[in-house]
């Protein structure tokens, strides 16, 4: 969350680095993806991207279970956050979605 705030654009996690692109998910895969990539893991933040303001950098693709996944080949721009902060869970362990100022 720092570089994004701090260079206005998030080139990705090592993963990310490694795979040649920013992982996304969309609201629905959110949950599933951070407890299955994230479990345990401490001062997570979420950010709500609009995608479409990435034009064709992003590509949906199969990926759990064949879902189209939204990845992103190109930095994440800050410009392009819809709103962004920390990873919270409503009563029922759903990740809730930022909620913008």
């Amino acid at each position: 969350m720092a570089a994004l705030e701090r260079d206005g654009r998030f080139a990705g996690a090592p993963i990310d680095l490694a795979d040649g692109y920013v992982h996304l998910s969309t609201e629905a895969q959110l949950t599933e993806t951070v407890d299955k990539h994230f479990a345990g893991q401490k001062d997570l933040h979420v950010v709500a991207v609009d995608v479409a303001a990435h034009g064709q950098a992003v590509k949906w693709e199969p990926s759990r279970g064949g879902q189209l996944f939204p990845h992103l080949y190109a930095p994440m721009l800050l410009e392009t956050a819809i709103a962004y902060g920390p990873l919270t869970r409503d009563a029922d362990g759903k990740v809730r979605l930022p909620v913008a100022g």
